[in-house]
């Protein structure tokens, strides 16, 4: 997980942090997902991937699955699913890519007519699912078939009506609030008074899982015709918006803002001490949090489209649903998981969690990212 890493390394070390000053070229892409903060890059210039891991085959054939860096590498979800889905088909090697430019690097290569090259995506988003539909005349993903374990998936996390794409796990988007400087925001509208000027930092909508959630929390919670003047007002109010979830958790951890928004799990890392604790708060808005599920689809061209549906029910099991929970530092997707006792402590979950479905974002989500982006630059 990209966020566990950044933590390991934050204590005390700097890490850029971009002011956004205009940025108005937007179609709404977060460009390329991965979850936990991850802003990957543009919709522009596609370049190579980076071959992660690759293991041993006895005959089931090679898995080939696409995902974001921090989903790979040692100790992670993505490591673990490996190990343990070969330990149980001997006969299969899972492969993963590490595609630069995220999904969108499969959005170009199927606009060129080039060879997918790839079995499987981790990682997609609902917004990514909007944009590649938009961007492609034919499906880059195929219905998922008979996954075992969807019929255990929280309802609150369908993802994708033409069932295409499967939730794995989910974070949910709240504010995180240093509680020796300021009493956490009830709701919404506080954000816009005196009270919490100049304290707030976001990430921007057009770069940032995490800023693009709470842009569409903003809609939900003030509609469709009210939601930029309500930016307008916090921006009048001093809200800062940085590049992404990094420069934006290094300023709120460096003491430039009292709140970020970040993760409801946010306390996972961070309960080694009561200080710690209140350093840390984690705060709903009207009781509310938004919640970004992660999700996995086959390609179309899959040339092993029958070992990637049996990994996708190796990922809805149990024990993998834990593991996932654990190194994601995310909630499971699967219905009755217990990731364990110190995870169900520190991570919270909203009493009414939100999100917008697909048919709410497709149409929509481009021009709302690119109305706030207008706004944000202009201001």
């Amino acid at each position: 997980m990209k966020r566990r890493a950044f933590i390991r390394r934050a204590g005390g070390g700097a890490v850029g942090a971009t002011l956004l000053a205009g940025c108005t070229s937007g179609d709404g892409s977060t460009n390329g997902s991965g979850s936990n903060g991850s802003a990957t890059g543009g919709s522009g210039t596609t370049t190579g991937n980076t071959t992660a891991t690759v293991g041993s085959a006895n005959g089931g054939g090679t898995l080939t699955v696409a995902t974001y860096a921090s989903f790979t590498g040692e100790d992670t979800a993505g490591a673990w699913l490996k190990s343990a889905f070969e330990e149980r088909h001997s006969n299969a090697t899972v492969e993963f890519q590490v595609p630069e430019n995220g999904v969108n690097q499969f959005v170009q290569r199927a606009q060129q007519g080039a060879p997918i090259d790839a079995d499987l995506y981790v990682g997609l988003n609902t917004s990514d699912l909007v944009r590649v539909r938009r961007q492609l005349d034919s499906p880059l993903f195929r219905s998922s078939g008979n996954v075992d374990g969807t019929d255990a998936l929280k309802q609150t996390l369908d993802v994708d009506p033409r069932g295409r794409a499967i939730p794995y796990d989910t974070g949910y988007i709240t504010l995180v609030y240093d509680g020796t400087k300021v009493d956490g925001p009830k709701n919404f509208d506080a954000l816009t008074t005196s009270q919490y000027a100049n304290k707030l930092i976001t990430e921007n909508a057009q770069q940032s899982d995490p800023g693009q959630a709470f842009l569409l929390w903003t809609i939900l919670a003030k509609g469709e015709d009210g939601y930029l003047d309500y930016w307008r007002d916090l921006l009048d109010n001093g809200v800062r918006v940085l590049s992404d979830w990094e420069p934006a958790y290094q300023a709120f951890t460096d003491g430039e803002a009292p709140m970020v928004v970040s993760y409801s799990t946010d306390q996972v890392y961070y309960h080694d001490s009561k200080a710690q604790l209140r350093r840390h708060q984690v705060g709903f808005l009207d009781g509310e949090g938004y919640a970004n599920p992660e999700a996995m689809a086959t390609f179309a061209d899959a040339s092993n489209p029958t070992l990637a549906r049996e990994f996708m029910s190796f990922v809805l099991t149990d024990r993998a649903q834990s593991e996932i929970a654990v190194r994601n530092v995310q909630f499971p997707a699967v219905k009755g998981v217990s990731p364990g006792e110190e995870f169900e402590k520190y991570a919270k979950e909203p009493p009414n969690p939100v999100t917008m479905s697909y048919d709410e974002l497709a149409g929509s989500v481009g021009g709302w990212v690119e109305d706030w982006s207008r706004l944000v630059a202009s201001t």
